[in-house]
This record gives structure tokens, sequence and C-alpha cells, in this order.
């Protein structure tokens, strides 16, 4: 196992082999998540001209008119574009980009290709406290309100990271190893417990409500919404952009980094945390939404390596894009029907991660 760990966190070389061929890629991704955010807009029930959503989304943003004012200040299409569509389009490109940074995150702290932004139970701590507040009812109850759900999903997500921590540290030093099994077993317990709610509850519609959620969707998105996650996201990107030196030491393993003078032990936790507070805000927003954390980061270090200072900023941006563009399938694929994202996400992700496993092997089938 160890040989298999040593293989797989050998650094991937880089097709870009210079500092400007990087910044050339960085800004095509810029630019193409500007053009993608403006474009989406555009698609759902009710289509609406590509450069009327442009000539709208500008006017709002900076001021400036192309056309006529009556067009770009009120109307249906304005409505739709302003107060719909846009904050949705927004938060699919914080939580793309939230999901895919955590991911690469995990699967540097814990040397496992597998590892993903739930691979500590968040994934299942949020269902439990999500499935709690809607059979129970505590999820409109009190002070909390319509976010009852909300914060409940949160606190699980929470609660359930600290206790695969706590798990993982007893008995002497926390490992990558004993992360990655102390998440299984969390992850089992939750589910256990979800489902036991699940099946002596007698409310068919939240139980419907509870699946849905489960499977991800950005439906409930917001300009209220949007101001805690892409705070959340943003300050996590910024943090971690100034830890890459730390994350490359934590692919050599830990005996190579103490020699660096590296507790990783620390940063190790550090880093679950940071990533489970982030993790829990998205979870408990829109849902669970998979594969985007697991197969974004695997794509890109096949484009820029596994240097984190070049491989950070290129995946939340992919992360980002991916996203935008899996919620306007979602909602477009099939009429008068919204689909969870989380179903677009796991049907582009599989066979995308089986290729890739069969491909490359990523250590698992003896080459790399």
């Amino acid at each position: 196992m160890q040989t298999d760990l040593a293989a797989q966190s050998e650094p991937k070389k880089s097709i870009i082999h210079t500092r400007y061929g990087f910044l050339t890629v960085i800004g095509i991704l810029l630019m193409i998540t500007i053009l993608s955010a403006g474009a989406a807009v555009s698609f759902g029930q009710v289509d609406i001209p590509v450069s009327q959503s442009y000539r709208i989304l500008l006017h709002h943003i900076t001021g400036i008119q192309i056309g006529d004012i009556q067009e770009l200040t009120s109307g249906s299409f304005v409505d739709i574009i302003w107060k719909i569509r846009f904050p949705r389009v927004l938060m699919a490109m914080f939580i793309g980009a939230g999901l895919t940074l955590c991911g690469t995150i995990m699967q540097a702290a814990v040397q496992n290709p597998l590892a993903d932004p739930y691979i500590l139970g968040i994934s299942s701590g949020a269902s439990l406290g999500a499935t709690f507040a809607i059979l129970i009812g505590f999820g409109s109850m009190g002070l909390l309100g319509q976010t009852g759900v909300a914060f409940w999903a949160f606190a699980g997500a929470v609660g359930a990271s600290l206790l695969v921590l706590i798990l993982a540290s007893a008995g002497g030093k926390m490992t990558s190893v004993k992360l990655v099994l102390a998440g299984m077993v969390i992850n089992a317990l939750c589910t256990a417990f979800a489902n036991f709610i699940v099946y002596f509850a007698n409310n068919a519609e939240g139980i419907k409500t509870v699946t849905f959620w489960t499977m991800g969707s950005l439906a409930a998105a917001s300009w209220d919404k949007l101001p805690l996650i892409s705070v959340a996201v943003l300050a996590a990107i910024f943090f971690f952009l100034m830890q890459f030196r730390v994350l490359n030491a934590m692919l050599l393993g830990d005996e190579a980094a103490v020699t660096l003078g590296i507790h990783l032990g620390a940063f190790r936790k550090a880093y679950m945390m940071i990533t489970a507070l982030i993790t829990g805000v998205m979870v408990a927003s829109c849902g669970m939404i998979g594969f985007v954390g697991l197969i974004i980061p695997h794509l890109v270090r096949g484009l820029v390596g596994s240097d984190h200072r070049r491989l950070l900023p290129t995946s939340v941006l992919f992360g980002a894009i991916f996203l935008i563009w899996t919620d306007v399938i979602a909602r477009t694929i099939v009429p008068n029907v919204e689909l969870p994202i989380g179903i677009i996400t796991a049907l582009i992700g599989a066979p995308m991660f089986m290729y890739m496993l069969i491909k490359k092997g990523y250590a698992f089938g003896g080459k790399n």
C-alpha cells in the first residue's frame, strides 16, 4: 500500500511548461467563466436571446445602456434574468468552485485519489440533519424559520466532521488512512440514522423533499443566499492559494514532509476543519452534488500538473464552468421538468472517472 501511495503521490508533469502559457490558460478560463455566466441565463423553460441577456446583465451590473432602456429595465425577461436565473448561475459558479477546491485539498490531505468533499462523512451528516429537520418538523419551528433545514444540515455536516477528526485522532497520531476509515464509519452511522427516520416517518411530501434535497438542486438560489457562500468560498480559495507549499509536501508523504520541517498532522486537521465548514455551507444551501470535487481535480492535473500553485486556481475555474453548464442541462434536458443537478453530475462524472481510471490507472492498476 505504501508503494501505491508513493506512486500516486509523484508529481504529475504539466503539459504547460511556461509561466506565460499558464497565465494564458487562466485568462482563457476567466473569460469562459464570464461568458458562461452571461449565456447560461438565456436557457430555461423560457428561452431568451443570448444577446438580450448580455445587454440586460451589462446594464444592471455596469449601468451601460445598449438598446432600448425600457427593454433593459422592465418586463418579464428582466425579471427572469435578474431575479431568478442570474442568482442561480452565480450560485452554481461558487458551488462548483468550492466543491472543486475542497476536493483538491482532500485528495492532497489524505493522499487518496478517490477523496472528494464528502469523504469525512460530511454529506451523510448533512443528510441526517436535513432529514431530521424536514421529517420531524424542526425546519419550520422557532426563530430559525425557513432557514431551519439549512441550519440543521450545516450542523449535521460539521458535527459529522468533528466526530471523524476525534475518531481518527484516537489511539495515537492521526493519519490519512485513519481519516478515510473514520469517515466511512461516520458515514455509515449517519446514513443508518437518516434511514431510520425516513422509515418511521408518515410524511410522503416530506420524504419526497428529503429525496430531492439529497440529489442536489440550485432551485432555491436567491440574492440573499449568495453573500455567505461567495465570501466563504472566496476566503477559502485565497487561504489555500497561500498554502501551496504545504499541499505539495503532503503529496510526498508524512516522512518526507518531516524532513522538510513541516508538521503535517496539524496542517491536516486545520485543512479538514476548513473544508468541512465550507462544504457544510454549500451542502446546506443546495443539497449534495456529487462527483464535482472528485472529477475536476483529476482532469486539471492532466493539464497543469500536480503543483498546487497552478492546480488550485485552474481547478476552481474549471469547477465553476462545469457546474454552470451542468445546471443548464438539469433545467432544460426534460421539457417543463427540472432534474436534480446531482443526477446530471453523476451521469457525466461516473463515466469520466471510469475512463480516467482505466486510461491512467492512478496507481490502482499498476500503471501511472
